[in-house]
């Protein structure tokens, strides 16, 4: 039996068959149920397509590439043999869904490939957000049931070594394009699994890309550059999904091509394209518990490579104290991220973390070390209207009694409100301050733009 007859056979047993429930849970709210008329027929095709291929789709010895020729191939040759009358836009679509759910992440597909869609929610199998321009909206798609959401997330945490099961339940990966990945499981995840990707930027954003955000403006953008070519240390602060891993991508393009980099992270994000970058990851542990390779470690065993500069994507543990050393070790220009909601509240975050280190330091000598290492902190919120604004940018001028002062140098103008859409109208103003830096940056051959000297008010 040739492979048109197998396939009209498979479609007449599958036409005579029983109904194939709903593609959504029973349980599920009536407000996300999406009822998918072709998912019959994509089922059926998608199950001749596997039988066809057979074990040629699992072929270690198959690129990419070849697998994805071999699978469209065939795949046409399976809708052209379905048996129900299909529209041409129809089948294009069944074709392409198909092909998603073998080649790539099924239903988040067309969203992976949408520049406009910055974060992918999955709360359960019934339920999928995304967020476009800061904003969130109900995707109208959905998996078919709770193990077709972990079929996918085992794909995504596969192809990084990592595992998830109920003895662990959550896991931090990453896409084959550096998309971070966060997935949740049962026992954890109540009401199913639940997946969250932040995607990356194929083309990474540059500083004249934040500008036109209204991230950051020009005279914050010239201030910032002369800071890093000054060799300054810099912390750059603010929430989660407030855009400092974007912020750091775009300072980090300041530091000057004949310098030798080290950059250090959780999941690789970091994209630099001066020649002399070596890029680092932790690695959690493996299946037996051994193995992990933690930031504190890397940063430590970063000292030894004889860097120039030490980016470390984000610290959130003990290896604040060793970011702090390196800071005041010659290792000037270093940069890095925390999560904190103010400057004022990230010198207290640092405080904390170094204290996770597991040394019993007294409050003074950390602060006394924060001081001295960390030159400028760059704050960063996610506003209301879904913006991504730098609201503070302020420098660390040395310690009064028991206290790391600060003095802003920009702030955000709130004052200004929002207009008819919401948005908000402020920019970032100076206070007319004349940062302590100044001269500490003349002495590297650093001048200051004229206009940014004096500081005044804007």
């Amino acid at each position: 039996m040739n492979l048109s007859e197998r396939l009209a056979a498979r479609n007449g047993a599958a036409s005579a068959g029983p109904d194939v429930p709903s593609q959504r849970p029973a349980s599920a709210p009536p407000r996300h149920l999406i009822v998918d008329p072709l998912g019959d027929i994509k089922r059926r095709v998608h199950e001749s397509l596997l039988e066809v291929l057979g074990p040629t789709s699992y072929d270690a010895q198959m690129d990419e590439h070849e697998l994805a020729v071999r699978v469209r191939h065939t795949l046409q040759t399976v809708v052209d043999a379905e048996s129900a009358p299909l529209a041409a836009s129809d089948r294009t679509r069944i074709c392409q869904e198909v092909a998603d759910e073998i080649l790539g992440h099924g239903p988040l597909e067309v969203f992976l490939r949408d520049p406009d869609v910055s974060e992918i929610m999955v709360n359960g199998a019934s339920q999928i957000y995304v967020e476009r321009a800061g904003r969130l909206h109900p995707a109208n798609v959905a998996f078919v049931n709770e193990a077709h959401l972990r079929r996918t997330i085992d794909k995504i945490v596969a192809r990084v070594g990592r595992r998830v099961d109920e003895a662990s339940p959550m896991v931090d990966a990453r896409l084959p394009d550096g998309s971070r990945v966060n997935a949740v499981v049962p026992p954890i995840a109540l009401d199913g699994s639940t997946l969250t990707i932040r995607k990356f930027a194929a083309d990474p954003y540059t500083v004249e890309d934040l500008i036109g955000f209204g991230t950051m403006n020009r005279p914050i953008a010239d201030l910032l550059s002369a800071c890093v070519r000054g060799r300054l240390n810099i912390l750059i602060s603010g929430g989660t999904g407030s855009g400092k891993t974007t912020t750091l991508n775009v300072l980090s393009s300041f530091i000057p091509s004949d310098e030798r980099i080290v950059t250090i992270e959780d999941a690789a994000e970091l994209q630099l394209h001066q020649e002399h970058v070596i890029r680092m990851e932790a690695r959690p542990s493996n299946i037996e518990g051994r193995g992990e390779v933690s930031v504190r470690d890397v940063v430590r065993n970063a000292l030894r490579m004889r860097p120039d500069r030490i980016v470390v994507g984000e610290v959130r543990d003990g290896a604040a104290l060793d970011m702090l050393q390196a800071m005041n070790t010659g290792h000037d220009g270093s940069i890095t991220t925390l999560h904190a909601n103010s400057p004022r509240d990230s010198l207290s975050r640092m405080e904390t973390m170094v204290l996770m280190a597991g040394m019993d330091l007294p409050a003074r000598a950390i602060r006394e070390q924060t001081a001295s290492a960390i030159d400028l902190i760059v704050h960063q919120s996610r506003l209301k209207d879904g913006t991504r604004r730098i609201t503070h940018v302020t420098e660390v001028c040395g310690m009064e009694g028991e206290v790391v002062t600060l003095q802003d140098l920009f702030t955000f103008d709130f004052a200004a409100g929002v207009d008819a859409s919401g948005q908000f109208r402020g920019t970032l103003k100076s206070t007319g301050l004349r940062p302590q830096f100044t001269e500490q940056l003349a002495e590297r051959g650093v001048t200051l733009p004229t206009r940014l000297i004096g500081m005044a008010p804007q």
